[in-house]
């Protein structure tokens, strides 16, 4: 049987992000979202951060533990997309990109990390991308930002796995949300052909391999890339 644990997921207030902190509610953890605006499920904390902005997360995870105690499994999901071709991105819309991505990952991985190692224990999960090692066109900082996160989470699995401490990436391909939804109906079935199992991810199918990889089942895991991908990045 797994513990209850304290759980922080960055972004958890939509999509992908509100679904693993919905899991993580359902198996009883005790559960915190950090978001910009708007709330995570029922059951859970939300606290107010920006991942860009360190005061911010200082605060956040302040609260997170004075409420629910020491973090010892972080998700971090929060992440954006400005998409557009190399020779048209500017400087700005690759570095935002980039800030938010990767940055605000190394940022509250250091601050959330703190606890886990005076407690000898934690898990952490990168939520990375299908494009991260496919690659795709018109998402140079979107794709070069989840790529990082690979390299990120096999550093920490060698410099903190002998403190309990595992660290890995999962990896979504397209998942049904509100911004797939969006797309026109000619458009989601030529990304459905390139899926070998034919169709989009649901979030909870995201989410269930998030909580399983912070399970003791996945314990002796750590700096591994896990797909949830419908097998659209094979060989990656």
């Amino acid at each position: 049987m797994n513990l209850a644990r304290t759980v922080l997921i960055t972004g958890g207030n939509r999509g992908i992000g509100y679904s693993i902190a919905q899991e993580y509610v359902a198996l009883g953890h005790r559960v915190a979202v950090s978001a910009r605006t708007g709330q995570g499920p029922k059951g859970s904390l939300t606290v107010i951060a920006d991942v860009t902005d360190p005061e911010s997360l200082d605060r956040a995870i302040s609260e997170v533990e004075a409420k629910l105690g020491p973090i010892e499994i972080l998700v971090a999901n929060a992440g954006i997309t400005k998409d557009t071709l190399l020779m048209r991105m500017s400087d700005e819309e690759f570095e935002s990109v980039i800030d938010t991505n990767l940055n605000g990952v190394f940022r509250v991985i250091k601050r959330a990390s703190k606890s886990m190692i005076k407690a000898k224990f934690g898990r952490i999960v990168l939520i990375g991308s299908v494009v991260g090692l496919l690659g795709s066109a018109g998402q140079v900082n979107y794709s070069a930002s989840k790529s990082a996160l690979v390299g990120l989470a096999r550093s920490i699995t060698r410099e903190l796995g002998a403190r309990g401490i595992t660290a890995n990436v999962v990896a979504p391909g397209f998942i049904n949300t509100d911004m797939t939804a969006e797309l026109p109906e000619a458009q989601q079935l030529e990304y459905k052909k390139s899926i070998p199992l034919g169709r989009f991810a649901e979030a909870e199918e995201v989410a269930k391999v998030v909580t399983w990889l912070t399970s003791d089942d996945a314990s002796y895991i750590s700096g591994a890339v896990i797909p949830v991908d419908g097998g659209l990045g094979m060989g990656h």
